[in-house]
């Protein structure tokens, strides 16, 4: 069976081809379903996966403009040796492609735009109602995040316990679940919410486990089996949306009944099971290993693209790059906020503070906001409102670094001070709680160059009259929360 070109999907979107087939058994797991889609001569193959009431899907993301070919293979008859085609459109404005790692700092989408990560943390508010889902949309529409931070699966956690009206597991009439099958309408609404985040200029980097189940739901301590079965079959749906990241766990080594092997076999199951190549992380959290030290698992591996990492010293970034040469995103440096856990209260200046920290040592940092509240409506768990200070800074720091040149980098050899730039073109200095009244700045003897103050707390930017070059004295506010930037002039 033939089915003719008619339909016409722009570059890196989503090509769906839905199907009828049998709905005995378990569909979930006896009719598998893959297509071969081609272009030229490339071949990318993809799974296939059952939605409900007999119904599957199979869901392309194209990255080439023209005509692409497809044929499905499966067991059962109905859906076997299906062939068609479609036409792959130009991207519209705004769509650029997954973000992949450009270098050892940075981030790039597909079509080559730079991409700098300035996300917040919202871990469960796809389990809230509706209502306060609609709440986190618009909350998220009136800022300037452009990564969000969440979970696949419900938590019980402090401020976070309620049940949501759904789960990825189909419930049993004992309240269990049926790790055998799935449940579509969760799936759809977590595919839903992604797009509208996408809509947005959001990327969703997805928790796919966490230890927050305190043996509520058994999520955290599947088969492996399991895990493989409900990993395959994530990605089979969602892989395809350009926006998603994998974020392999949350605080990964809290999760005691895997192991490091465990880690790295399901790490290789996303690598192999998504043919588009998402970016991968795994996030570690605070218990601590010889002589202090948090453990991290071995970012070396080749199967992670980028370091998540929990931290609330946001100076050892130049370590971590030394020892793994990848992006370092820090998705968790403590909260703004004014809750009695230690994680949730700090101030909004200090979050800022941290925020430009990490961009000056060559890293990129995520917000959370944790605020007490009556009802426990905060942030960091459910989304709703943000009620702190420290976003729009973070949105002042992001105007700064989409301005500065694509190539910007740590400048080690002026080691004082943290400092990102391009030698002898482009400087950004960051005295944090530091507030000398004036500083010698090392510049070129052959070059002019202008400087300015930026009060990263005020956002406020103020030239500084005159040129610079060669050793230069540059008087500064003698205020905490000031940085410099220093551009060369153009030749005449």
């Amino acid at each position: 069976m033939t089915q003719p070109s008619s339909e016409r999907v722009e570059k890196w979107s989503v090509f769906e081809l839905a199907l009828r087939g049998p709905s005995d058994g378990n569909p979930y797991r006896d009719y598998p379903l893959k297509a071969v889609f081609r272009y030229g001569g490339r071949e990318v193959t993809v799974d296939g996966f059952y939605d409900g009431d007999g119904t599957y899907r199979i869901r392309f993301m194209p990255d080439r403009e023209g005509v692409w070919s497809y044929r499905t293979s499966s067991p059962a008859d109905q859906l076997d040796g299906l062939s068609g085609s479609f036409e792959c459109a130009p991207a519209s404005e705004g769509n650029r492609g997954p973000v992949r790692v450009r270098d050892a700092y940075h981030f790039a989408h597909e079509d080559g735009t730079p991409y700098h990560p300035f996300g917040t943390t919202c871990y469960a508010w796809i389990h809230l109602d509706e209502g306060m889902q609609e709440e986190t949309l618009r909350t998220l529409a009136s800022k300037r995040f452009n990564k969000l931070r969440m979970c696949v699966f419900p938590k019980h956690y402090a401020f976070n316990s309620a049940d949501p009206d759904s789960y990825p597991f189909a419930e049993r009439a004992d309240g269990g679940f049926d790790f055998d099958r799935f449940d579509p309408r969760f799936f759809a609404k977590l595919e839903r919410r992604i797009l509208e985040l996408q809509k947005l200029g959001i990327e969703t980097d997805l928790i796919l486990f966490h230890p927050y189940d305190n043996g509520r739901w058994g999520f955290d301590r599947m088969s492996a089996d399991t895990d493989e079965f409900y990993l395959r079959y994530l990605i089979a749906r969602i892989a395809s949306i350009r926006s998603v990241w994998w974020s392999l766990a949350n605080e990964y080594d809290f999760m005691e009944e895997k192991t490091t092997a465990d880690w790295d076999r399901l790490f290789r199951v996303v690598q192999e099971a998504d043919p588009y190549g998402h970016l991968r992380s795994i996030h570690n959290g605070t218990r601590m290993y010889d002589h202090g030290s948090v453990r991290f698992y071995d970012h070396a591996k080749p199967w992670v693209t980028h370091l998540s990492v929990q931290h609330w010293d946001v100076t050892l970034p130049p370590i971590w790059h030394r020892q793994y040469r990848k992006p370092i995103v820090i998705d968790e440096c403590c909260y703004e906020g004014n809750l009695p856990q230690r994680w949730g209260n700090i101030t909004a200046e200090e979050m800022t503070r941290r925020f430009w920290d990490s961009a000056a040592r060559g890293a990129y940092c995520t917000h959370g906001e944790t605020y007490a509240d009556p009802k426990d409506d905060i942030w960091w768990a459910k989304g709703g409102k943000l009620h702190g200070q420290s976003p729009e800074r973070i949105s002042f720091l992001r105007d700064i670094l989409e301005d500065a040149p694509a190539d910007i980098a740590p400048i080690p050899e002026i080691y004082d001070v943290p400092t990102i730039g391009v030698e002898g073109e482009y400087y950004l200095q960051y005295f944090g709680i530091h507030r000398p009244c004036w500083r010698e700045i090392p510049l070129p003897e052959d070059a002019v160059y202008k400087a300015e103050i930026i009060d990263t707390w005020e956002m406020t930017i103020r030239e500084v009259e005159g040129t610079l070059s060669g050793l230069s004295r540059l008087e500064l506010p003698d205020k905490v929360y000031q940085a410099v930037r220093i551009r060369k002039l153009a030749e005449s």
